[in-house]
């Protein structure tokens, strides 16, 4: 479950990075809810893991993180169309 955590958060960077050119700010729209479900995923691996196997979920929360918050205020500038 760790790597699906840290897969997830690094799908979500790469579509946040994409959603970040000119013209793809829409993919936002997709983007924000996939790094939601993942934030969701990675907290629940953080929760049920044992104390020193934690560093995938971490890495996914943060990675997810980054992607939620970076999208939303592309989003918020951008319009959602540009």
């Amino acid at each position: 479950m760790q790597t699906l955590s840290l897969l997830w958060g690094i799908l979500a960077l790469i579509g946040m990075l994409i959603a970040l050119m000119p013209c793809l700010g829409a993919l936002n729209w997709i983007n924000i809810p996939f790094a939601a479900v993942g934030l969701v995923i990675s907290f629940l691996v953080f929760g049920t893991s044992r104390a020193a196997d934690k560093s995938g979920s971490i890495a996914g929360i943060v990675c997810c993180l980054i992607a939620l918050v970076l999208g939303t205020i592309r989003l918020f500038f951008g319009g959602g169309i540009l």
